[in-house]
Order: C-alpha cells, then structure tokens, then sequence
C-alpha cells in the first residue's frame, strides 16, 4: 500500500469549484496523470461547475454527497468554500461595528457549513491514505492574532480550524492513515480578497498557491489530530 495518495492512482473531489482557488485545484489535479477522475462541486451561488450545494443549507449538503458516493471512494477532498464578505458587510475594525446577524452568518458560511460538508463528504473517502484538506486563514489562529480586528472572520476561522481538529480525532479512529488538512492559501488574486489586498506587497496567483498547497499536502506526515499548514508547507500555531 502507498505511504501516500500521490504515490498512486487516485480520484479527488474539489467543493467550491468556481472559486478562484477551487477551480485552480480542479486545473491541478486535471493535469496530474495519477488523478483518475476529479469531481468538481460548486456552491449553488456560483456558476460554471456541478449542480451546486448550499452552506446554509445541510440538506443540499447532505444531497450533494450523496450524488458525489457513486463516484468515489476518494483519496483526495479538498473544501475551497468560504467568504470574507458577507451580504455587502466586511470584516468589522472594531467593537463598534459588530452586529450581531453578521457575527452569526460568519460561523454560518466558514464554520458551521464547512463542518456539515465534513460530516456528509469524510464517508466518501477511501481506506488507507486520504486526506480531507479545508481551506483556512492565518488569521484563524489565536496565538498570531497581534492585530486585532475582522472578529467574524477570525472566530469563525478560529472555530473552523477547532471543529477540524475534533473531527481529526474521531475519523483517525477508523483510519489512521487519514490526514485532515487545515490550509492556509496566502493571499491569492480573487474577488473574496480583492477589496482588501491594496496593502499586500505581493498577492499570488491561485495557480501557484495551489501549487505551494499540494506540494505542502506531499510533504506532511501522518500525525495525531489535523495539520495546520500555509501554502509555503510552513506549520502555523493553533
């Protein structure tokens, strides 16, 4: 048996596949020979790929996955869904703009839909060597918050990157040869980032932080619990 996905044969699946980092996961895996078959999946709020699934939404989830099985097992899952602006509100600068409904609708779409992907997509993969990777952000992690503010987006990250750890655990159970993947991308030309990136010295393609993100997921480990890891293969601190 391989010690890892890529030294064999294998199918992937890609949720988020109209995304700028989704669709250059699908292009990745559509040009590697070893990847079989990859199924894209998109939200049901984009367009371009699949039949859609919404966050909000753990039925359509739950229904997604179902129409996904009879294409798999997978080796490879990769969740690139997630949003930094959310019904025209941006990430909050100080306690005083917080609001309450855009708090909660933060966990909605980085956390909770994440996690019950998680829950319906994690029996689609194979025994053996597999690896269910999500797509995080640095600033999700609580000890290299040195800024402060965008509360929303890093508590829900934050909870995200805590509710993959829990589920890290309890699928190890049944494979140990499974790795949950917490990801960090950098920061990518797309539309989620663009209002934003005005200070960012140096914005990526999405093709090469696919790129440094795969050949991150090659360099990792089996490990007790999940990986927390930028597109560099660099470990980030929970």
């Amino acid at each position: 048996m391989p010690a890892s996905i890529f030294d064999a044969d294998y199918k992937a699946l890609v949720l988020g596949a109209s995304g700028a980092i989704g669709s250059g996961f699908v292009q990745a895996f559509r040009a590697d020979s070893r990847c079989v078959h990859v199924q894209a999946v998109s939200r049901s709020d984009a367009s371009g790929f699949g039949s859609g699934f919404d966050l909000l939404d753990p039925k359509s989830i739950e229904q997604q996955a179902l129409m996904c099985k009879a294409l798999g097992p997978y080796q490879f899952i990769v969740d690139a869904t997630g949003a930094l602006t959310i019904e025209g509100i941006g990430p909050e600068k100080s306690l005083a703009q917080l609001d309450s409904v855009a708090l909660m609708r933060n966990f909605e779409i980085n956390a909770i839909g994440p996690v019950m992907a998680l829950r319906h997509f994690a029996p689609l993969l194979a025994s053996g060597p597999c690896i269910y990777a999500k797509l995080s952000a640095r600033v999700g992690s609580i000890s290299d918050n040195q800024k402060g503010g965008w509360y929303g987006y890093r508590a829900s990250k934050a909870a995200l990157n805590m509710l993959l750890q829990t589920a890290a655990i309890e699928l190890q159970r049944k494979n140990p040869q499974l790795q949950v993947v917490a990801l960090q991308p950098g920061t990518v030309k797309s539309a989620l980032s663009k209002p934003f990136a005005g200070n960012v010295s140096h914005l990526l393609e999405p093709q090469d932080s696919v790129a440094g993100m795969l050949a991150a997921l090659k360099g990792l480990s089996p490990k007790s619990g999940a990986h927390f890891v930028d597109y560099k293969g660099e470990g980030i601190a929970w």
